[in-house]
Parts: C-alpha cells; structure tokens; sequence
C-alpha cells in the first residue's frame, strides 16, 4: 500500500499550483502565434490549448520578444483568436515497472483499456547519453532465439544494429522473434506511424502473451501529429534508460526510424529549417545520432540497452538519407531482401550485404571459421548462380563452384531456421551444412 501511496503523491505534487496562460494571436500555416508567455517558457515545452469547441496539445517551437510560435498536436479546426493557451511543462515521462505488459501512448497513458499510473521520478524526454568514457564495452553474446543470429550475425549485451526492410518483407515478424527470444531483462518496443488496425495484431499474434509479459509498447498511429509521432520514439528511449539505471538489461526494439525522422522533418519545416538533404533539415542528423547514441552499454553499475533500429528503404535504396546516417552510427546493419521474401525464405536476410560489428571478438576461432566458410560458400554461389541457373556451369570446372552448389540448400534453410538448441548447437546445425561440401 505504501507503493502505491507513493505514486498518488508523486502524481500529486506535479498538479502546479499556478498556471502560465498567453492568448492566441495569429492562425497560419498550421502553427500559432501566440502572446503572453515569452519571458520563462523554453523550447520544447507543452502547451494545452482551450478554443470554444475544442482543448488540443502543442509544443513550443520558437521564441522571440513579441511571443512564441506553437505548433499543435491535432487539426486547429475551431481554434479561434484570443483562445488561451497554458504552459504545460517539459517534455518529460515518468516510467514505472508497473507498465510492464501495457501498451501506452507516448505521454504516458494507457491504451490498452486499463488504468495506469506514472512513476516517481520524471526523466526527460531527451536525455544525454552515459560520458563516453566511462561506458563499459560490449558484453556477452546473446540467444536470440532464430540460427542466423546466433551464428552468422551474432547479436551482443549493449549492442546496436540496424534492420533495413522495404514493406511486406517479414519485419515485424522478426521483431516479434527478437522479442520474444533474445536473453533480456525487459523489452520496449517503440511502434511509430504504424496502421492503427496492425497494434493488436502486433501485440496479440506476432508477440503473443509470451512476448508481452516482459514488454512495455509504446506506440503512435499514422494518422497522429508529427509531434506525437516522433515523441513516441524518445519516450520509449526514456523508458529503456529507466530499467537500464536499475541494472537491468533492456532490448529496445525501434521500429522505425524513417518515420521518426519523417515526423522531426514535418515540425523542423515547420519551425523554418530548410529541407537541404533531400528533403530533410540539417537537423535530422543530429536528431538520429543522438537518438543512437543514447543506447548501447551502461556504465559501472547500471546496466545495458541493447537495441534494433528498423529503416524502411524504399527500393532497396541503402544510400538514401536515414539509411545513410544510421548505418554510419551503428554496430551493426541486417539487409532484408525482397527478393529472398518473394521465394518464401524468412526471415529474408541478405548474409553478405549484412554485418554484426560484434564479429570476431563474439566468436572463438573456431566459430569464426564456420562463420567465414559459409560466407565464402553463399559468397560463391551468389556469383555462379546465374550461370548455374542458366545450365551453362558444368561439374568439376571449379572446386569452389562445385562445394557451394552441395552446401547452398542447407545454408539457405539453416538461415531461416529457429533455435531452440541455443547458441552451441546453432554452430553445430551449422557444421552440419557446412560438412555436406567434403561429400561426394
């Protein structure tokens, strides 16, 4: 009872006792200008905005003399002039262990049809990552659940890899693997600009009630502000760092990053950048790495985020601004193909244009032999298959050709394979495929 005591004083002590109110001044271009709050509001900050007909959020997204410029949460239909707007607060979430198993929005409340309450300690919303001198390095190879990343692109404690994937190429599906199969404490699964109708499909068939006892969903829906939607990302961010600061090892599964940065170019154009990158402000980079660089290992005596950042590329377009500044940043990058897709193999990792940065320090010497030998083979028959496909290759013209073309079948299922033999016997499945190559 004195838990939840608590938390019912904690809620109460953030009611201020006061409330800073300016008047809506000017209507244009989706924001507002509004008068009466320059002198202590800041950059960021929340407002709540009371027309006749409607009450909306909204964040602060320039400051002058004269006033401060806001851009809404929601359609401003029925906002009208002299409409008061409150300062509402910084941008901050307060995380608690009872949202694990919950879906919740990025302010914090649930979604899920049942009562939630915050934590005791508010966390900003955009935090400093751990001094990088004092993080410690990558830890232990993790279970993973699926052959491939137990093997070939091993994932490690403190971790960050990128996950490259058009549409309709078995992402989620991979992510709901990793959810429910990597070795981690709690797992925050960040969702934004996804179809409204796809959250419970996610959290009912692809994570299951396996997936969902130790996850906390955070999620925004397409059809929400830009504000939202990119808030989605740095409250489930908050959330990882929470449990990390607790010693806890935290998988956060991002999904996706494109959106986000879709979302920060709407409000950055908005607040007057210019879109130089391809449509994109100079901003979004430093938005992205700085979002990067908030996971990965803890310092001495907290503990890790190991995290999965989706991109979506369209065409395969790995060259394109968000892959580009992520793939830099990261520890690591999974290709998915859709070409592998069409022919029924998932997950439909492309091996040799992916890497785990992990590598070779997560593997002994003799798995990193097992590792470049089935590159080497899938290396070999990426080459030849078109001449092979096209009946052209003739047996024992080449010794390499000859052992890729006994070992490819075996491989390509082993990549698509699940592990519930762990780690070890992964690297023995994978022997095995690897051995059909010194038969005749």
């Amino acid at each position: 009872m004195t838990d939840i005591f608590d938390t019912l004083r904690a809620r109460i002590s953030q009611i201020p006792v006061t409330r800073r109110v300016g008047r809506v001044m000017e209507l244009a271009g989706g924001t507002l200008r509004v008068a009466g709050l320059s002198n202590g509001t800041g950059l960021g900050d929340r407002v709540v905005i009371r027309g006749a007909d409607c009450t909306i959020g909204g964040e602060v997204l320039r400051l002058s003399k004269t006033g401060v410029t806001v851009l809404p949460d929601g359609p401003s239909e029925g906002l009208s002039i002299n409409d008061t707007v409150e300062i509402a607060g910084r941008a901050e979430i307060a995380p608690d262990s009872s949202w694990i198993g919950r879906v919740i929005d990025p302010f914090g409340r649930p979604i899920d049809g049942y009562p939630l309450m915050p934590g005791l300690h508010p966390r900003a919303l955009r935090a400093p990552p751990p001094p990088p001198a004092e993080r410690r390095s990558l830890g232990a190879r993790l279970e993973t659940g699926t052959a491939a990343f137990n093997t070939l692109l091993p994932l490690v404690r403190g971790q960050r890899i990128g996950l490259f994937a058009g549409s309709g190429v078995g992402k989620s599906s991979l992510l709901g693997k990793f959810a429910r199969g990597v070795s981690a404490d709690i797992v925050v699964i960040a969702l934004v600009g996804e179809r409204g109708r796809e959250l419970r499909e996610f959290t009912e068939n692809v994570l299951g009630p396996q997936g969902m006892e130790r996850a906390i969903v955070v999620t925004a829906t397409s059809d929400q502000s830009p504000l939202v939607r990119r808030r989605c990302m740095w409250t489930a961010m908050a959330v990882a760092e929470h449990f990390r600061d607790q010693g806890l090892h935290v998988l956060l599964l991002a999904d996706s990053v494109t959106r986000f940065a879709e979302a920060h170019r709407e409000i950055a154009l908005a607040a007057g950048e210019e879109g130089n990158l391809r449509g994109f402000p100079p901003s979004t980079s430093h938005t992205i790495m700085s979002l990067a660089e908030r996971a990965g290992p803890g310092v001495e005596g907290s503990g890790d985020i190991t995290a999965i950042f989706t991109v979506l590329v369209a065409g395969s377009d790995m060259e394109e601004p968000v892959a580009d500044i992520l793939r830099g940043v990261l520890d690591g990058h999974v290709i998915m193909d859709r070409k592998i897709a069409e022919r029924g193999r998932f997950p439909a990792i492309d091996l040799l244009r992916s890497v785990s940065r992990s590598l070779p320090a997560a593997a002994t010497e003799e798995e990193n032999a097992l590792i470049a030998g089935a590159r080497r083979h899938m290396g070999t028959w990426e080459r030849a298959e078109l001449m092979i496909q096209a009946g052209l290759y003739s047996a024992g013209s080449d010794p390499a050709v000859d052992a890729a073309i006994k070992v490819w079948p075996a491989l390509d299922a082993f990549l698509a394979e699940d592990a519930p033999q762990g780690i070890k016997g992964s690297f023995t499945r994978l022997a095995e495929c690897l051995a059909l190559a010194a038969r005749r």
